[in-house]
């Protein structure tokens, strides 16, 4: 009877050890965590939020990490993070604000600060050395050009005051309205660039009283202390509708995306910022490219294509830069998003996995980043919902993990 017993027992522990590993094996591990700015509803006036999401390792999956919090305005258009991965900035047009978060190990974010601009904040971005927050701002309405770049000094994460407040406007064409789109900070923090377009030259519905380029590119260098110098010859035309910039993590090339134009712009860095055409440039994008990113190995370049609902992708030829389509074997619709993709960004982690906040479609799709040639494939159950109208999107690596990143 005692014998029978002890063989009971031990088989019931023999089956919960089995059970335990299979529970282990199966463990969902974080890699990242991935945070998208949205509304919390379709209502206008709805209140921004922040939604924060956990990867996993293994399959690229997105479940929700922790509460949703308030962005701290209405309609959020944009974020950017320190490369510390310690402070998150939302700006939200809704309000003409920029609010900073601090970003804990589990992902949680906490309220710290703020800033109210004088016009609408459209894009921005934070230098290396984390001691300087650089926004473009504008508006669609006004009937005077208020397109200005303006960079705020940081300190531990705390927005200070502004070091330079600079009004985007062509030589010559002092009463055309400059748009603002988009702006990006050097990987070895020592150029910013802002890509804006002419109202007054392209107006789609509307009249035009410009003959001049419509997209340009503005560049300055970054001194002590802040101080923003224009690089020489700056503005670079961009186009007509430059609608997202990106430098490459060695701080050689430029990549601009032609909303009009369906096409992919690319620029070499000069001395002094100066930027120059590739060769054989621009390149075919899909119709509308609304954002742009490259993987933190500085390999290849993922634009995401408003319009089609897709992701274009290319790699980099790193002698020159020079973008080449990525053939996609299993097919075109691989690349295919949810509804309106206008965020694009890769886990800094590993560098395998692509997300999009999809506008329209309310949701974030998913994508496994083949690192040997740049294609991509959906991840399992995508796309994952999201609150209304999601607009931005950025990843950090989770806890201590080592991130994938090439000094410039």
């Amino acid at each position: 009877m005692k014998s029978n017993k002890l063989s009971q027992l031990f088989l019931v522990s023999a089956m919960g050890l089995i059970l335990a590993s299979f529970l282990a094996a199966c463990q969902l591990v974080t890699i990242d965590y991935v945070f998208v700015a949205a509304s919390e509803s379709n209502a206008a006036g709805s209140n921004g939020q922040i939604y924060t999401y956990a990867v996993d390792s293994e399959s690229g999956a997105l479940r929700a990490a922790a509460s949703a919090v308030p962005s701290g305005g209405t309609a959020p258009v944009a974020m950017a993070l320190t490369s510390d991965n310690f402070n998150l900035y939302v700006a939200n047009a809704g309000n003409n604000s920029v609010v900073h978060f601090s970003v804990a190990g589990n992902g949680v974010l906490s309220l710290k600060d703020s800033v109210t601009l004088a016009n609408t904040p459209v894009s921005i971005a934070v230098n290396p050395d984390n001691n300087g927050l650089f926004v473009v701002s504008g508006t669609n309405s006004a009937t005077t050009n208020t397109a200005t770049l303006t960079e705020y000094s940081l300190s531990s994460g705390t927005i200070g005051s502004p070091v330079a407040n600079i009004l985007l406007s062509v030589p010559g064409y002092p009463n055309d309205i400059f748009l603002p789109s988009a702006i990006t900070v050097l990987e070895n923090g020592e150029a910013v660039y802002a890509t804006v377009y002419d109202k007054s030259a392209y107006n789609p519905g509307g009249t035009t009283t410009s003959n001049a380029n419509p997209g340009w590119v503005f560049g300055y260098s970054i001194g002590s202390g802040g101080a923003l110098t224009a690089a020489p010859a700056s503005p670079y035309q961009a186009g007509v509708r430059p609608s997202a910039i990106v430098a490459d993590p060695t701080s050689r090339f430029v990549f601009v995306t032609d909303f009009a134009s369906n096409q992919l712009i690319g620029y070499t860095i000069q001395s002094g910022g100066i930027l120059d055409f590739m060769v054989n440039g621009p390149f075919k994008t899909g119709n509308e490219p609304s954002a742009i990113t490259i993987d933190p190995r500085g390999i290849y370049i993922y634009v995401t294509n408003a319009l089609d609902s897709s992701i274009s992708a290319y790699t980099i030829a790193l002698p020159t830069g020079t973008p080449s389509t990525i053939v996609n074997t299993s097919g075109s619709s691989i690349n295919s998003t949810d509804t309106e993709p206008v965020s694009i960004v890769v886990d800094p982690a590993l560098g395998r996995f692509v997300y999009t906040a999809n506008y329209l479609g309310n949701s974030i799709s998913g994508f496994r980043l083949n690192p040997n040639t740049g294609t991509i494939a959906q991840t399992q159950a995508t796309p994952y919902p999201t609150g209304a109208n999601p607009t931005a999107v950025l990843a950090v690596p989770h806890g201590n993990h080592a991130t994938q990143k090439v000094s410039p």
